[in-house]
């Protein structure tokens, strides 16, 4: 992996998020020197889970959605796991980190069942994007094109399907921060 140090990394998620999918890219991204912060509803330890069912541990966080400034980081990266995805779809403010984040040119990362936030937030149409595979017609009903591969980019946003394609899903964040 290359040298992140001074990339700032937003990672956005709320409770039930898959353990894998957040603890890796933070760990990840953090070990090659990038500041990584994770933002929820409130600030509250957020539960993480394994397969989707099993509880494991809570995760500080570091603010709020709202206390989020995307104008200051580098990366937006959303983790899944399903409850948090549906959870996080329906937030308004999560859908203008988003949002906001694609209309700056930063990165945004999102795997598993996190697409479904890229849906509700108006920004999947027109896209090329990968997800865990239940999710294909709902990305192809948004107007993506979905690919079953284990990372796609198109542009500034960076797709993955589950946690066994986490070390190509890092790879692909720690290159785009690099570009």
């Amino acid at each position: 992996m290359t040298d992140l140090n001074g990339k700032k990394i937003a990672i956005i998620a709320t409770d039930h998020f898959e353990e894998a999918e957040l603890l890796t890219p933070r760990d990840e991204l953090a070990k090659a020197g990038a500041e990584v912060k994770i933002y929820s509803v409130d600030t509250d330890p957020i539960q993480a889970v394994e397969g989707d069912t099993t509880p494991t541990q809570k995760v500080d966080v570091d603010g709020t959605f709202g206390d989020l400034d995307v104008s200051s980081v580098d990366a937006v990266v959303v983790p899944g796991g399903t409850v948090n995805a549906d959870h996080i779809r329906v937030d308004e403010d999560a859908q203008d980190i988003v949002r906001e984040a694609l209309d700056t040119d930063k990165v945004v990362a999102v795997i598993c069942h996190g697409p479904w936030l890229l849906i509700n937030a108006g920004v999947a149409e027109g896209r090329t994007l990968t997800s865990y595979s239940s999710l294909s017609v709902d990305l192809e009903n948004a107007g993506a094109t979905w690919k079953d591969e284990e990372v796609v980019v198109d542009g500034r946003l960076i797709t993955s399907r589950n946690p066994d394609d986490l070390p190509a899903f890092v790879d692909a964040i720690s290159e785009a921060l690099t570009r």
